[in-house]
């Protein structure tokens, strides 16, 4: 697919980057040379290959689910300016 420099320069308006006329000719080849390379992608079969999401095989690893910080209430609650009951008090919001 070629890209002439009107495409070129309306990609640039709509990214609002201002380009120069020498900037266009050079970004013409590059972007016409990105979508030849796209469209060689497109002809690879992929039919029948399962989707991946790394390169390498691999599982991640596993832990217990266990709680491990528990039973430390009355520590996290010491930390509030007026602790009542075990519990936060918040200023009334709702009238």
């Amino acid at each position: 697919m070629a890209v002439d420099k009107d495409t070129v320069a309306g990609i640039a308006r709509l990214a609002r980057i201002r380009i120069s006329d020498e900037q266009q000719e050079a970004l013409t080849g590059e972007l016409s040379n990105i979508l030849n390379w796209i469209e060689q992608l497109d002809e690879v079969q992929t039919d029948g290959v399962p989707p991946m999401t790394s390169v390498v095989e691999m599982k991640p690893p596993l832990r217990k689910d266990a709680v491990t910080d528990g039973d430390c209430r009355d520590k996290v609650v010491a930390n509030a300016p007026e602790p009542a009951h075990g519990f936060f008090t918040v200023p009334k919001v709702v009238e």
